[in-house]
């Protein structure tokens, strides 16, 4: 039972990232909800997930908020409607396979590694902190929340 739960847990993950990845790299407005959600939902299931906190995690807990530092550099941000949108870029993807690749190399090295939620959390978390910083640095106001009847909201 705990390895069907596990698979599920993987799956509703995977479907979740790239549901992120899809709309981003079509371009989305970038409101503060969108930024700040899926870090924070996978932080707080991350680190419910985690039994033991090994040392070792440390390392490429590390190497993936720096490469989601990094990713966050090569989200193109401008301006439409008024308000700040983001795309994902070429380069977005490239930071995205590699750090997928340290990833795995850290759990074969160190032959542990801290739940995937948290994992994909923390490099969300530095690209929240890099794209952020750089929003704001933009003078443009985020986009408005979009409300559920599909109306914009204020910001």
């Amino acid at each position: 039972m705990p390895l069907r739960g596990n698979v599920v847990t993987y799956l509703l993950i995977t479907a979740g990232v790239l549901y992120v990845l899809v709309r981003r790299f079509m371009g989305e407005p970038l409101n503060a909800r969108d930024l700040l959600g899926p870090p924070a939902f996978l932080l707080f299931f991350g680190i419910r997930a985690v039994e033991e906190f090994h040392l070792v995690y440390v390392l490429p807990l590390a190497a993936g908020f720096a490469f989601g530092a990094v990713r966050g550099l090569t989200i193109r941000l401008f301006e439409r409607d008024g308000h700040l949108w983001q795309r994902y870029t070429p380069w977005t993807l490239v930071v995205w396979v590699t750090s997928i690749g340290a990833s795995f190399g850290f759990a074969l090295l160190l032959d542990h590694h801290a739940p995937t939620q948290l994992s994909i959390g923390v490099g969300m978390l530095g690209e929240l902190c890099a794209v952020g910083v750089r929003a704001l640095n933009t003078g443009l106001p985020f986009a408005p929340e979009k409300l559920s009847n599909g109306r914009h909201g204020t910001s």
